[in-house]
């Protein structure tokens, strides 16, 4: 946490082009943080904050490893130091049979949601370890997919669930050098990737149903209370969904 005399936390959010990212981008800068804005649209990050010199974006496709360093070289020259690294690139695919998901979906998916993730946690540790003050926090973007699968998803599943290793690892490793990282498990939210929940989506028992969503904003807002916390108190998970979607009992 800061207060009024301390400089402007810094945080780098990816997929801030829209949906989860977006909102918590906005979050974040009505917050008091100086935020870093990556995507892969550069028209859609530019509609983020215009004019807003807290706000910094920049185009980039976090499965490059060079892209990822670009990225990371111009935060440390603009803003010098990062406090917080939100891994919210995501992406994932149509609904489809295992047997018939072809390959280059699989490890399109497999890149963004997890490669993308790990390129970035590991340029947030270089740079949290060395920085003064040391350390930093990490929230990785799971999904309540991370638990229980939806049917038909089997990439998206895999991802999420190996998402939960990348932060379970990440936050042994970051113990000695003061990073903190966490996940959170999101069911739901309102964004253009859940719009297709209201005409229906695939349950376990065969049929296809419309399932309820919430508000965006509750995740920006537990993201948020995630990112204030001091780096002496950490949210190892914390799952935010819809409260009536079907999740407990799912399967």
């Amino acid at each position: 946490m800061t207060d009024s005399t301390s400089p402007a936390p810094v945080a780098l959010v990816t997929g801030a082009g829209s949906g989860i990212g977006r909102a918590v981008a906005r979050r974040l800068l009505e917050s008091g943080f100086h935020v870093v804005a990556a995507g892969r649209r550069e028209a859609a990050l530019a509609e983020l904050a215009p004019g807003n010199q807290a706000c910094m974006v920049q185009t980039t496709d976090v499965t490059d490893e060079g892209a990822v360093g670009e990225l990371f070289a111009a935060l440390k020259a603009k803003f010098g130091r990062l406090d917080l690294l939100f891994n919210n690139a995501g992406s994932g695919t149509a609904p489809s049979a295992l047997e018939d998901l072809a390959l280059d979906e699989w490890q399109r998916v497999l890149a963004v949601n997890l490669t993308g993730a790990f390129l970035c946690t590991q340029a947030a540790f270089r740079l949290m370890k060395t920085q003064s003050p040391r350390g930093g926090r990490i929230i990785n973007n799971g999904s309540v997919s991370a638990h229980s699968p939806r049917p038909f998803s089997i990439a998206y599943t895999a991802s999420k669930h190996a998402i939960t290793g990348l932060t379970k690892s990440s936050s042994l490793e970051g113990r000695a050098f003061d990073i903190a990282c966490g996940q959170i498990d999101i069911g739901n939210a309102a964004t253009e990737m859940t719009a297709r929940m209201a005409h229906g989506v695939p349950q376990a028992d065969g049929s296809v149903r419309a399932e309820p969503t919430m508000d965006v904003s509750a995740v920006a807002d537990a993201v948020l209370y995630m990112a204030r916390l001091p780096l002496s108190a950490n949210v190892q998970f914390m799952t935010v969904m819809a409260t009536t979607m079907p999740f407990i009992g799912r399967g």
